[in-house]
């Protein structure tokens, strides 16, 4: 009868652990490209950059953007935080945020683009915002909000 009972601890328990008893750590980890889209679906910017997690706090690093931008050149700065909402069986999810801000040429004038979305897997989906003194750079409709999908690569 003990043995019986050491079975069952030791079954449910690894079906605790693989139904996402413990979290993933560092699921974020890794290069991504990020694709931001206008209301009306056209492309407004795109994006590669390197992701590092460590706990909730997200480094962005090697930032390029696919097509030119007015909006953001080599004085951009980051931020992002990854709030992990736990895991179901074994796949990792939680709220995702980054902002970049940039100072254009040698004025005052920035720009901030913030991005707030929920991470699934390995993509992370949401809207994007973009605020500032200089919005002439999504495109030729000068959208200043829409969708994004950002994928693991």
């Amino acid at each position: 009868m003990r043995r019986l009972g050491n079975a069952i601890v030791l079954v449910t328990t690894l079906a605790w652990l693989s139904c996402g008893g413990s979290p993933q750590s560092n699921v974020l980890n890794g290069a991504w490209a990020a694709g931001l889209y206008n209301p009306d679906g056209t492309p407004a910017l795109g994006f590669t950059a390197t992701l590092t997690q460590n706990g909730s706090q997200v480094s962005v690093t090697g930032l390029s953007f696919s097509s030119p931008s007015s909006c953001f050149g080599k004085a951009t700065t980051t931020s992002s935080t990854f709030t992990s909402t736990g895991t179901t069986h074994g796949v990792a999810s939680g709220t995702f945020q980054m902002a970049l801000q940039s100072a254009l040429s040698n004025t005052n004038e920035t720009n901030l683009l913030t991005l707030q979305g929920n991470f699934v897997r390995n993509s992370i989906s949401g809207t994007w915002v973009l605020t500032g003194t200089e919005l002439n750079c999504t495109g030729p409709k000068n959208f200043t909000t829409g969708d994004f999908a950002m994928t693991h690569q």
